[in-house]
């Protein structure tokens, strides 16, 4: 397939996930109206290190992409915009097109989820335990977390799950980037409650930290 990629720092964009984006750059403006009069699809791919250079160039990006669907477009007065996307999956970038456009387009492939062969047993006791140290999260945080309550309340398939936990609790855009190269939903898993355990604990540790001083 053909579509459009919107180049960003520091944002990784998840399936299953809603982004808002700001719109500003005349070349994205065009995009945007280009996109909205055709199949309202774009992709949301991360700059690689040293892209500050030649940044209304070309720069160099990671070849795995997140796609997703206009939802939502906001016009200001100012020619400005306010979408939200909504992930539809993993694409793999294999080249550009060449267009007369100002923004990039990207010659893609979707990117298949990979499950265990060996049965689903391993993969759902994994899964519990991802909800359970997301429920001790919660628990450990001061304040409740609506996005991450809506979460554990819907019944969403492993791939879907794990996907919109790693978008709330992963912040660094590289590591996001590289659950995003992840195929392979067992081993995605694995990574993120890696993750959520370090988290949990430093989360805790920090606590027990402000209690000794008041006591």
């Amino acid at each position: 397939m053909e579509i459009p990629i919107f180049p960003l720092p520091n944002v990784v964009f998840f399936p299953h996930t809603l982004l808002p984006l700001h719109i500003f750059e005349p070349r994205y403006r065009q995009m945007l109206a280009d996109c909205l009069a055709g199949e309202r699809r774009l992709a949301v791919v991360l700059l690689k290190p040293g892209w500050e250079a030649e940044y209304y160039g070309r720069p160099a990006v990671y070849t795995v992409a997140g796609a997703g669907e206009i939802v939502a477009s906001e016009g200001l007065p100012d020619g400005r915009s306010n979408i939200l996307l909504k992930g539809l999956g993993r694409i793999v970038i294999e080249g550009e097109v060449s267009s007369p456009t100002p923004y990039r387009i990207a010659r893609a492939s979707w990117l298949d989820e990979v499950y265990p062969s060996g049965g689903e047993g391993e993969l759902a006791t994994q899964v519990d335990h991802l909800r359970r140290l997301c429920g001790d999260l919660l628990g450990a945080l001061p304040e409740p977390v609506p996005a991450f309550l809506e979460i554990l309340t819907q019944r969403d398939s492993p791939s879907v799950f794990v996907d919109r936990v790693s978008s709330l609790v992963v912040p660094e855009p590289e590591e996001r980037q590289r659950l995003l190269e992840l195929g392979d939903v067992q081993q995605r898993i694995a990574e993120v409650i890696a993750v959520l355990e370090t988290l949990v604990g430093r989360i805790k540790q920090g606590s027990l930290r402000a209690r000794a001083r008041w006591n």
